[in-house]
This record gives C-alpha cells, sequence and structure tokens, in this order.
C-alpha cells in the first residue's frame, strides 16, 4: 500500500487510528478459550466491530510468538483475514526486527512476502545495511524506531553525541539511504514535546506514534507539534481498545473504545485542514 493510499483512507474515515493486536490468553475473555483458536478468534471479533474505525492493524509479533506454532498460525490467518476482507486496512508487522544484511533480507521476505504485511517495525542499531534489505521492496514500508514511548529510551536515544541527540542522528543518517522514501518512523505520543524537532527534520514522513491511551499519551499534543500536509500520523492504542472488557461485550466494548478516539480524531483533522 502507498503512502497516498494510507492518506485516502485516513480522509475518507476521518481517522488515523491503528489498533494494536497485542493478545494476551489472560487478558481475553474467557469464553474464547474453549474455541480451536482463541487467538484468531479474539482478533477477528475485534477486526468486525472497529475495521470502519482504523485504518490500520499492528500486531505486535512477541504476543503470537510467545505461544508457539500455534500462536504464528493465529498471526498468519489474521492477516489473511485482514488483506482478503478489508485490502484498504494497512498493516504493521510490530516484529523490531534488523540484522546483518542477508538475515535482514530473509526476515524482509517472511513479513512482506510470506504474511504480506505492508510495513514491518525495525532497530537501526545496526545502521544501513540493516535496514536496506526492507526498504528494496517495491510498496512496502520499513517503521524505524527513532524516539520511543518507554522510560528507557532516555538510556541512550536522548544523549548527545558532538552536540547533537542520537535519535536526530538516526533520522538525518537516515535519510541517505536507498529508498528512503518507504521509511516511517516510530515516535512515542509520551515524547510529544520532541515533534518539533522531528519534524524539521523529517516533514514528509508518517509516524507511527504509540503511547496514546495507557501509556499516558496526549492525542492533541501529537496532532499539534506532528501533523503534516498530508496528516502524517498513525495513533496506535492496544490495550486501551482490545481489553475495555473482558465479557462477552468484548468486541462492542473495543469498538466504543476506538469510536471515542476515531471522533477525537476526527476533530484535529478538522481543525488542522
Amino acid at each position: 500500500m502507498t503512502t497516498t493510499q494510507l492518506t485516502t483512507q485516513i480522509n475518507k474515515k476521518k481517522s488515523f487510528l491503528c489498533i494494536g493486536l497485542d493478545i494476551d490468553l489472560d487478558k481475553i475473555p474467557k469464553h474464547l478459550l474453549k474455541e480451536d483458536d482463541p487467538i484468531f478468534a479474539f482478533n477477528k471479533a475485534i477486526i468486525d466491530a472497529t475495521h470502519h474505525l482504523c485504518v490500520a492493524y499492528k500486531p505486535n509479533t512477541a504476543f503470537y510468538e510467545a505461544y508457539g506454532i500455534k500462536g504464528w498460525q493465529a498471526l498468519e490467518k489474521t492477516i489473511n483475514y485482514l488483506n482478503e476482507n478489508h485490502p484498504e486496512i494497512y498493516t504493521i508487522a510490530d516484529a523490531k526486527r534488523g540484522d546483518i544484511g542477508n538475515t535482514s533480507t530473509m526476515y524482509a521476505k517472511a513479513f512482506f512476502e510470506d504474511l504480506g504485511f505492508d510495513s514491518v517495525t525495525v532497530a537501526p542499531y545496526m545502521g544501513k545495511d540493516s535496514v536496506e534489505p526492507f526498504l528494496a521492496f517495491e510498496d512496502k514500508h520499513t517503521i524505524l524506531l527513532a524516539l520511543t514511548s518507554n522510560q528507557g529510551a532516555f538510556d541512550f536515544q536522548t544523549k548527545t553525541v558532538d552536540g547533537v541527540e542520537l535519535y536526530k542522528q538516526v533520522l538525518e543518517t537516515s535519510k541517505s539511504w536507498k529508498n528512503s522514501e518507504n521509511l516511517m518512523y516510530v515516535v512515542g505520543a509520551t515524547k510529544a514535546e520532541f515533534l518539533g524537532d522531528i519534524r524539521n527534520i523529517i516533514p514528509d514522513n508518517f509516524l507511527l506514534v504509540p503511547g496514546v491511551g495507557a501509556q499516558g499519551g496526549n492525542l492533541q499534543e501529537v496532532c499539534k507539534y506532528g501533523m503534516n500536509n498530508s496528516v502524517g500520523l498513525l495513533i496506535n492504542s492496544s490495550r486501551g481498545i482490545i481489553y475495555a472488557s473482558n465479557k462477552m461485550d468484548f468486541a462492542e466494548a473495543a469498538a466504543k473504545k476506538a469510536e471515542d478516539l476515531q471522533l477525537q480524531m476526527a476533530i484535529e483533522l478538522n481543525t488542522n485542514s
């Protein structure tokens, strides 16, 4: 999917909401545990209830890998269900990969060719040759970790080297990589005060912004400093939506939480248009 197609969906739905599908069998409704594939049953119900309110879904692969082959099969069924029934929805494999070139090529093939995701998150620490294999795939996006929402981000990402914060050096350097137009970046909602400087470096790229909701990020602040002429934002919420209820009404409760965010996003789109 191209960014133009993504922007079209954002404007059509009045939403730039990404829903994180981070499935923990200890948190899903107990009645689903009787299903042959409780992870997929949960995901399908969430997708059916919320697909008209969001433009992207983001499964974090750790929550599937933790359950072994059954978890991976559930992930495959989830992405196939999305691609077959909602091809207009942007899909993100939150896998945080990144390794030497030939290994990265195999990671890219796994998520882009085998599973059919539109994008994958990648750690930049090993540099250009660990990221460019992902960038080589046409109409696919590599979402680079830039400034994350966790407290440990301050351990390295905001440290200065020759007077410049490390995350800014990552942003600047990544612009020189081959096919860098296929880059998006992860910037945590809890770091909204940094977005002005980030937009000065990468004014046109999409930002994937986790941390709104359970982690305390502020939607209005993120939009104020992070929105660009093509919106340029995907705001992710995971736990705050999918675990709104652990009862029989879990899908309806998730839809209500998603709708609350979507309505706020519609206001921001109208305000900043």
